[in-house]
């Protein structure tokens, strides 16, 4: 098999020889080109012909964003991973690039003991998203879809936001849906937007949201969304109780429970074990939202890589609740939803265009 070749563009030195270094020591990869800042990156692509490119986020002359804006006029199929700083500014900066058409991200290596502590994060962090997004079996990155595809998927998209559901009518606020449980990974944070902003203000359910990111990211990611959405979004914290109407969304590197609160539940989260290698994990969510909630859970497993949530959706199904998963052809790695929808937990797998509306008839029904 031939090597996936991957261009690395960022101002630092170190950092520049820090991903040649992880990158190169995997005999399925190659780096064949560094650039130190976005116009000499864009300049070596037709030079190179990466199949990857690893871009850093903030740099002088021509930042991360103008680079990916210059980046998807030239080639709108390739991968782009953003390589971040675990800051504030990081994070705002990442969540712009995934929206402009990043395909995923990563961190930089923060706070670690030794040179080979960060050397093993950016490998761990890295070389999986590099495999799955240039398999030759990871056809579905909506970046990669055939013409016919991408005016087909854009046929349904426009269709579906044609719709009007921009209210929900108190005559119809009987619903056998208690919560709304969500978990997601790599694309999630551009499918939680797409869901969220089409859900109502007086959505008459709580929606809790495991999605797999660090600390600082997903209190900006709920901002972010809580900016676009009719519905509030909040960061979740130990003692919020969950109400209609409001998204609650992990903190990075916490397990985020729900526990029985009157004829309600509140938060808690907590730094126990990881589960699937994450904090947050989606089953632990799912786990503690079936043993209170039953048969009134209603599960959603959005793209992702991976397998975390395929426990919880088991756990969700035996209490009776159900499960929605996105498909293969919207998902950007069909690796969570995958997993439950061949494993036979999912009650219906759906695109994520049509997403919002199959929630909506499911709580209102």
């Amino acid at each position: 098999m031939p090597k996936i070749k991957i261009l690395i563009v960022d101002d630092s030195v170190v950092v520049r020889r820090l991903l040649s270094n992880v990158l190169d020591g995997d005999a399925a990869l190659e780096v064949v080109g560094t650039a130190p800042n976005g116009k000499i990156g864009l300049a070596k692509i037709s030079q190179v012909n990466p199949d990857l490119i690893v871009l850093d986020v903030e740099m002088p002359e021509m930042d991360g964003l103008e680079t990916l804006a210059a980046i998807r006029k030239l080639d709108g199929d390739i991968p782009v991973i953003m390589f971040s700083a675990l800051t504030e500014l990081g994070a705002v900066a990442t969540l712009n690039a995934l929206a402009l058409g990043a395909t995923d991200y990563v961190t930089k290596p923060h706070n670690m003991k030794s040179k080979e502590a960060a050397l093993e994060n950016v490998r761990e962090q890295l070389i999986p998203k590099i495999k799955a997004f240039c398999s030759g079996g990871n056809k579905h990155n909506l970046a990669n879809i055939s013409v016919a595809e991408k005016a087909k998927v854009a046929s349904k998209k426009s269709l579906f936001e044609s719709r009007s559901i921009s209210s929900i009518s108190a005559a119809n606020i009987k619903s056998k849906v208690e919560i709304l449980a969500v978990g997601a990974s790599t694309g999630g944070p551009n499918a939680l937007e797409t869901i969220l902003q089409a859900l109502p203000a007086n959505f008459p359910v709580p929606i809790v949201i495991v999605q797999h990111m660090p600390p600082v990211f997903t209190k900006r990611l709920a901002d972010r969304l809580s900016s676009k959405c009719k519905i509030r979004v909040e960061e979740a914290v130990t003692g919020s109780i969950v109400e209609p109407g409001v998204a609650w969304i992990a903190p990075g590197d916490y397990h985020m429970v729900l526990e029985k609160q009157g004829f309600g539940a509140r938060i808690r989260t907590n730094q126990e074990a990881r589960e699937n290698s994450c904090r947050p994990a989606v089953d632990v969510l799912f786990r503690s939202t079936a043993k209170i909630y039953g048969a009134g859970v209603l599960g959603v497993v959005l793209t992702g890589m991976g397998q975390d949530g395929l426990q919880g959706c088991q756990n969700i199904r035996q209490a009776g609740g159900k499960i929605i998963v996105q498909d293969e052809l919207s998902s950007v790695v069909w690796g969570m939803p995958g997993s439950v929808a061949n494993s036979g937990f999912a009650d219906r797998v759906v695109s994520l265009q049509d997403m919002a509306r199959e929630i909506i008839d499911r709580v209102i029904s």
